[in-house]
């Protein structure tokens, strides 16, 4: 038989594989309908379990792996369709509407002049600030109702996530309800005159040295970790030593700086991200990122199994994050971002079939990002 002859036979063979296919998913619905009717779940594992079970047994020693792939793929896009007929209706995830303009208290880490005020005022406007020492202190405030909103970075287009914002994310309950986008500009400032050959020592918060490391080094400066950007430029203020900070001209200018160095960031331009959390799920109406966290079994292809729901759900996976949990043996928490409002049914299905099929999952919230 010739190659074009093989093609066809392939051909033939994909067709029936498909009609085979379609034929598989309409009896799925037919089930969803059943299981609707008598309040049955979609994920039944013994199942699951039992149809992969016998299709390996039925395949060549050299297709075992591959079948059970293919008919896990199935089965993931079957139960995508139950979900969906069986959470048409379901609206358990219903956010209040995000309305900044009625915020009456915000809270950032660090002092006045930090890179996290910028970002609030970007969001909010002129309402009021409430200041505390750590990001953890920023996550309780906002946990116990002390302010409305808390303010935190998470990712630097410089350098990279912003580790501490995450292992917090782990330990507690919030949501995402906006992202917003804020240029940093990095200058080297120190107190009126002091020059370069008087400093050895420059403070400023970790992301921001790192963000400067390459100036740094070639300054031949020692950079000092410090809790925050404007905390280290009023250090700096208020020093009898001879120190620098690595600020913003803003700060510069609020605890009476002189700057030595401009724009010293590694990259132009340099973007933090800030996410703004809530106590309470709310969202704008215009949202268009899912906010989830969870964790995968250690099982073969289990990330590959959570790929294939957004590629069946016509859903674009945005971000993927994964941080190693702190005490568990090197396991790992996956924060990830996707299309979608929590409006949309389809959006609905996939959270709620993640939620269902995973032991640990939460879901962060439904927001839009300002840039």
């Amino acid at each position: 038989m010739d190659l074009n002859s093989l093609r066809k036979c392939i051909d033939e063979t994909d067709d029936e594989i498909l009609r085979l296919f379609i034929k598989r998913m309409e009896l799925c619905r037919s089930v969803a309908d059943y299981k609707k009717e008598h309040s049955l779940p979609v994920l039944q594992g013994g199942r699951e379990a039992e149809i992969i079970d016998r299709v390996r047994g039925a395949s060549p020693d050299d297709l075992k792996d591959g079948s059970a792939a293919l008919f896990s793929n199935i089965m993931d896009i079957s139960k995508c369709l139950q979900q969906k007929k069986l959470r048409k209706d379901d609206k358990r995830l219903t956010a209040k509407q995000f309305s900044p303009e009625k915020a009456q208290s915000i809270g950032c880490q660090g002092v006045a002049g930090a890179n996290s005020e910028a970002a609030a005022k970007k969001l909010f406007g002129s309402a009021p600030i409430r200041f505390y020492r750590d990001f953890e202190d920023v996550f309780k405030a906002v946990e116990s109702g002390e302010v409305d909103f808390g303010i935190l970075p998470i990712q630097n287009s410089t350098a990279g996530s912003v580790t501490q914002t995450y292992e917090l994310m782990a330990q507690y309950k919030f949501y995402v309800a906006a992202m917003v986008q804020v240029e940093i500009t990095h200058a080297l400032c120190v107190k009126k005159g002091v020059s370069h050959a008087d400093i050895s020592k420059v403070y400023s918060h970790p992301q921001a040295l790192s963000q400067c490391s390459k100036y740094i080094k070639s300054a031949g400066l020692t950079p000092v970790p410090y809790t925050n950007t404007a905390a280290a430029a009023r250090l700096v203020g208020e020093s009898d030593e001879n120190i620098a900070a690595i600020c913003s001209a803003e700060c510069a200018e609020l605890y009476k700086l002189e700057i030595l160095d401009k724009d010293i960031s590694n990259a132009t331009p340099n973007i933090t991200r800030f996410i703004c959390i809530s106590k309470d799920f709310c969202a704008d109406k215009d949202a268009s990122v899912i906010a989830v966290s969870l964790r995968l079994p250690n099982t073969k292809g289990s990330l590959y199994r959570l790929l294939t729901k957004f590629i069946v759900s016509g859903l674009n996976l945005e971000r993927i994050e994964s941080k190693t949990i702190p005490g568990q043996n090197f396991e790992v928490m996956f924060y990830l971002d996707f299309s979608g409002n929590i409006g949309d049914e389809v959006v609905r299905a996939l959270i709620y079939e993640l939620d269902e099929e995973l032991s640990c999952f939460n879901f962060l919230g439904n927001y839009k990002e300002i840039c």
